[in-house]
C-alpha cells in the first residue's frame, strides 16, 4: 500500500514538473522552447513501438496508429497549454503597445 502511495505521489509530482517546464518554456521569448516537450515526448512515444518478428504488416501498422493516438493526448495538453500561454503573451504585448501609444 505503502508503495503504490509512494508511486502515485511521485507521478503527481511529475506531471506537475513537466506542466511548469512547459509554462515557462512558453514564456520564453523564442517561440520555439514552447514546442520542445511536446514534440520529444510526441518522437518518444512513436520510436518505443515494439515490433516482433511475428507480427504481420496490418498488425505493425495498427500497432503505429493506436500508439501515435494514444500516446498523442499528454502532447495535445502541452500544445494547450503552449498556444494559451503565447496568446496571453500576445495580447498583453497588443496591451502594452496601447499604453505607450496613450503616452
Amino acid at each position: 500500500m505503502k508503495n503504490v502511495l509512494f508511486m502515485f505521489v511521485l507521478f503527481l509530482f511529475v506531471v506537475a514538473l513537466v506542466v511548469w517546464l512547459q509554462i515557462f518554456l512558453s514564456k520564453m521569448k523564442n517561440k520555439w522552447f514552447g514546442l520542445i516537450l511536446s514534440f520529444a515526448y510526441s518522437l518518444l512515444m512513436v520510436l518505443s513501438i515494439a515490433t516482433f518478428e511475428t507480427m504481420g504488416k496490418g498488425q505493425i501498422w495498427m500497432s503505429v496508429i493506436s500508439t501515435f493516438l494514444i500516446s498523442n493526448i499528454p502532447t495535445i495538453v502541452l500544445l494547450a497549454i503552449y498556444f494559451g500561454i503565447r496568446e496571453k503573451m500576445k495580447i498583453r504585448s497588443e496591451i502594452d503597445k496601447m499604453n505607450i501609444k496613450d503616452l
